[in-house]
């Protein structure tokens, strides 16, 4: 494609790869659209394009505005501990992982692979049938990590718990909150990964929440220190921009769940990790008989875009880690699709994906 044709495209707010017509998105727990608000602060950030870390005036100018926005940030999130800005969730745990001031300890069995890429040999505890740690298997005298939100089931950790059973231990608790910035409170953590494309700002910018500057060994560069690299100040203006949108719209992610829940389990569907506390956005559910990889295929077939795992490993045929750390069994586990509900989401859209479910499932009747 010519330059001209995108930079064109771009300005009249098309795209030049078209979405199909009518297409449904139920997969905003993978990534969700850029808000409105977010996309202005973020060309507002375009229009200081100094560099932050330049002594000149302009560059001055960029760094009043990243600051302003960290703090906003920080501000949204009820955080009064630093605040590192990084490109993401995924760089946020691995600098917290590799450069903690101890050594890591343990992680859970259903964590994100962004932290078991870096769990080589550390021990694992379980989960029960539901995906929740028994917060006393989580003492541990080292770095101890838990994600605050399942990425595939919404299943949400006693943190406070574990976190004083690991804080008892001398330890320090790194919770992976990306599923949950921005949506629930932010949990007593030591380190907290967040990703802003996860609750309406842009992919490419996130943070690491950390209690205390003691806690990490610097590298050098920018962020004090401690993640080289030029500043990305427009993401972090339209992060800051997307937190302050609020989370309002929870409320009505809940009633909307309950209202697919109703429906698959009327007709022989389950519902992964049903018993424990989940986030209301996300729900797993399994469809008997039928695997995920051909739901996956007829459901986008019929335009609605849902999941199955992990967006980061859903390319592959790997029966999921969290799944199976359930102790659900290969075949039913592999007939597991993930459904994440976003702000954006209304009823019709949830009364057309039941239609598409009971006609897949074989039990084609009428949603009420």
């Amino acid at each position: 494609m010519k330059v001209e044709r995108y930079i064109e495209a771009v300005a009249s707010k098309t795209t030049p790869w078209p979405m199909p017509d009518e297409s449904l998105y139920l997969d905003y727990a993978a990534t969700t659209p850029l808000l409105p608000q977010a996309r202005e602060a973020m060309l507002e950030g375009f229009a200081l394009w100094a560099n932050p870390s330049s002594p000149h005036a302009r560059g001055r100018a960029a760094r009043a505005a990243l600051e302003d926005a960290r703090a906003r940030i920080a501000a949204a999130l009820g955080w009064e501990g630093e605040l590192i800005l990084t490109s993401g969730a995924s760089e946020a745990l691995t600098i917290a992982l590799t450069r903690a001031a101890m050594p890591l300890a343990a992680v859970s069995t259903v964590e994100h692979e962004a932290v078991l890429r870096h769990a080589a040999g550390v021990d694992r505890f379980a989960v029960d049938g539901q995906g929740q740690v028994d917060p006393s298997s989580a003492s541990r005298a080292g770095l101890v990590a838990v994600q605050h939100v399942n990425n595939e089931t919404g299943v949400v950790q006693p943190l406070a718990e574990i976190g004083t059973q690991v804080r008892a231990a001398g330890g320090l608790l790194v919770a992976d909150c990306a599923q949950s910035a921005g949506k629930l409170e932010l949990p007593d953590a030591d380190l907290i990964a967040i990703a802003a494309h996860k609750f309406g700002g842009p992919i490419g910018i996130g943070a690491l929440l950390v209690r205390d500057w003691a806690m990490l060994e610097p590298s050098g560069g920018q962020e004090r220190g401690y993640r080289p690299g030029t500043e990305n100040m427009p993401g972090a203006l339209a992060m800051a921009a997307a937190l302050e949108a609020g989370s309002d719209w929870l409320a009505e992610a809940a009633r909307l769940r309950r209202m697919l829940e109703e429906a698959v389990l009327e007709v022989g569907g389950k519902a992964v990790g049903g018993g424990a506390e989940r986030i209301a956005s996300i729900g797993a559910y399994r469809m008997p008989g039928v695997s995920a990889a051909a739901q996956l295929i007829r459901f986008d077939a019929m335009g609605i875009a849902v999941s199955a795992g992990s967006a980061c490993s859903s390319g592959s045929l790997k029966v999921s880690h969290v799944l199976g750390a359930m102790g659900m069994e290969e075949k039913p586990a592999g007939e597991v699709i993930r459904v994440s509900i976003g702000r954006e989401t209304r009823e019709g859209d949830i009364r057309r994906f039941l239609e598409a479910w009971l006609d897949m499932a074989g039990k084609g009747r009428a949603v009420a």
